[in-house]
């Protein structure tokens, strides 16, 4: 196990090194590593607009994947995931509202991302205990539906109204999700809120197993159910909800990653949760590396891990099941 944690950990330093020289200059795909000596543009190009995007999207694949496996884990619903329970519309809808009568500064920006998106999470699971029919797996996922779909129409209203010279763009920018406009500052800024919400799960994770439990059960085992869970779910939603007001709705990330993680390191939390966010900063910086250098217009990055994340989904679905270990 030890040995298959430093092999992805080697792999994901290989792919953000190399992640620095792809894109379109000087040429297609690629830039050779003797430009940033010889090319005072190459160097300017990869330390301030390149070298921030990529460690944006580092953060928010290993938010939205860790993100996707507490919430499994906690309702006990491999189908969660933030998207499904209103977290990622309630922030973009959050944004939206910044953006439209509260100013478009970052930090006012984030504060209210994170404050929809928890009212999205609280809305999922109040709706989920009041509803009388079915499972709590199903009337979690019909909530979430439900709510993510109010937001959702709420962010259509926002467009409505929107001005659509100036506000209607940067709403546009969230509901597809990418990093174009990525720099130092904004990075700068997020870093609190997704760096501490990382902690929090990473230094509990090995709660997860107990938590993951009925309240009886967890309760008896020493633990702290109601407070434990309502801290593990802030630090989640709260990572979600900053690395979301910057860069958009990126979807699948937080719902692939962690049947992935669990299908080579196995359920316990204590490897399902480093693992999940290194695959899923992986996965999301070579999503984002397609976005930015495949075509010469860039490509929503929304849209590539939503078409990568439902053929891996499928492929996981239907392959058999195989268990690695080192």
């Amino acid at each position: 196990m030890t040995r298959l944690f430093w092999l992805l950990g080697l792999t994901l330093l290989g792919v953000l090194v190399v992640s620095i020289f792809i894109g379109r200059y000087p040429s297609p795909y690629w830039m050779s590593p003797s430009l940033l000596r010889e090319d005072e543009l190459a160097r300017r190009l990869v330390f301030s607009l390149r070298l921030p995007r990529i460690l944006t999207a580092l953060l928010m694949g290993m938010s939205l994947s860790s993100a996707g496996a507490v919430l499994q884990m906690i309702f006990r619903n491999p189908l969660v995931e933030p998207g499904f329970l209103g977290v990622s519309q309630g922030a973009a809808f959050g944004a939206a509202l910044s953006i439209l009568w509260l100013g478009s500064s970052p930090i006012i920006m984030e504060i209210s991302a994170i404050l929809f998106a928890l009212m999205g999470l609280m809305l999922s699971y109040f709706l989920a205990r009041r509803m009388r029919h079915g499972s709590w797996a199903l009337r979690l996922i019909l909530s979430g539906i439900a709510v993510s779909a109010l937001f959702s129409a709420g962010n259509g209203i926002m467009k409505y109204l929107a001005d659509p010279l100036s506000q209607l763009p940067e709403i546009t920018f969230w509901l597809l999700g990418g990093l174009w406009g990525m720099t130092w500052n904004k990075l700068l800024f997020i870093s609190p809120f997704v760096i501490a919400g990382l902690l929090i799960v990473y230094l509990m994770r090995w709660r997860l197993n107990l938590l993951s439990l009925s309240d009886e059960t967890a309760f008896s085992l020493g633990t702290a159910p109601a407070r434990e869970r309502t801290l593990l779910l802030v630090g989640a939603v709260s990572a979600t909800a900053a690395i979301t007001a910057v860069g958009g709705i990126v979807g699948w990330i937080g719902l692939i990653v962690p049947h992935i993680a669990r299908r080579v390191f196995g359920a316990n939390a204590q490897y399902t949760i480093p693992a999940s966010m290194m695959i899923g900063g992986m996965l999301t910086v070579i999503c984002d590396n397609i976005a930015r250098a495949l075509l010469p217009g860039e490509i929503p990055l929304g849209i590539i891990t939503s078409l990568l994340g439902a053929v891996a989904f499928l492929a996981l679905m239907i392959s058999p099941k195989i268990k690695m270990r080192i």
